[in-house]
């Protein structure tokens, strides 16, 4: 468990962060970091960033030191990161340094997603933000591009059992692009792909013509569609924006060459891993968490080393289009001023 100077610190950290503009539908709920609300207010590039990575996406320390790197590369390519989290009821936008030190180590239980995040704050309690819950307080905070390792989904057997990752829904009715190495293949990546097209959800391949399957660069499926630029993407999001769509876009990108040579081991892990699970009758939400220890476990580390590289690759590119989509609006807004 975490120290009580720690939790202390946590609780007390909403206090030191700026109020939500008063015009905002949620009006004096949400609180931002001094340096997300600048960014915002003078339009700036920022980026969305999750909590769970910090929580339980990954083990300690490197989760702790994951979260940082990917707020460094954020930074290095011109946006601001935004790492998304709820602290004593009250969900904060920009906070990874306090929150990980906090939590780094010791949290397990504080997933939320966005179906969630009410009882949270109704409750005055703590947690981190999965896809859909940090899609969702990106869009209320008018962030528009959220990174991530990669998203949830259809999983197998979805059919039968119903276990559709929320992050699908949230995808279908919140205009926010969400940058992600594809799915894991421990989902059913058709189905997910067929779940996200009745979505309304653009999904798009960076620079590839297959879908990425996280762990590897390719899935046997199709991209619906092909970027190979920023300028592009950013594009997109702000036609999807223009034409009111009320959906958001899912601009996969594959994982890096380097790491992708391992797949077929992580592959083979992933097979044992799915056994196990059947075989131990490990479902709904305790399956992905047991699934991602095992894998790791059984690749002797090399899923985590790549699970982190393609974090990192991610906010790369999601930098990139954010900041390409700043510059875009900013264009746009001046041209309209002639």
């Amino acid at each position: 468990m975490a120290s009580s100077s720690a939790l202390s610190r946590l609780s007390n950290l909403h206090n030191h962060l700026r109020p939500l503009d008063s015009n905002n539908q949620i009006e004096g709920l949400v609180k931002f970091s001094p340096e997300v609300y600048q960014a915002l207010s003078s339009g700036r590039a920022v980026v969305a960033l999750e909590s769970t990575i910090i929580s339980h996406g990954m083990p300690y320390p490197q989760n702790l030191e994951t979260a940082k790197q990917v707020e460094e590369i954020v930074r290095k390519n011109g946006a601001v990161p935004a790492t998304i989290a709820i602290l004593d009821g009250v969900p904060c936008v920009g906070l990874v340094f306090y929150f990980s030190v906090s939590f780094g180590g010791c949290a397990r239980d504080l997933a939320l997603s966005a179906c969630l995040c009410s009882f949270q704050v109704a409750g005055r309690r703590n947690g981190a933000t999965t896809v859909s819950a940090t899609m969702f307080f990106a869009s209320t905070v008018g962030i528009p591009v959220f990174v991530t390792g990669g998203i949830g989904g259809v999983h197998r057997h979805g059919e039968e059992t119903m276990d559709v990752s929320s992050d699908l829904t949230e995808l279908g009715k919140t205009p926010v692009a969400v940058v992600s190495a594809g799915v894991k293949s421990i989902l059913d990546i058709p189905k997910t792909l067929e779940y996200l097209e009745t979505q309304g959800v653009c999904v798009v391949g960076y620079k590839t013509d297959e879908f990425p399957a996280f762990f590897t660069d390719t899935s046997g499926c199709k991209a619906p569609c092909r970027l190979d630029t920023p300028e592009e993407c950013a594009r997109l999001i702000d036609a999807t924006t223009k034409l009111k769509l009320g959906n958001g876009v899912l601009i996969a990108v594959p994982i890096p060459k380097e790491q992708s040579a391992s797949g077929s081991k992580i592959e083979s892990a992933i097979q044992k891993a799915l056994k196990e699970a059947r075989e131990k009758n490990i479902i709904g939400s305790a399956e992905t968490p047991f699934l991602l220890a095992r894998v790791n476990e059984l690749t002797g580390g090399a899923s985590l080393a790549s699970n982190i590289a393609l974090v990192k690759n991610n906010a790369l590119v999601g930098s990139k289009i954010a900041v390409a989509l700043a510059r875009l609006r900013e264009h746009s807004s001046k041209a309209g001023m002639n």
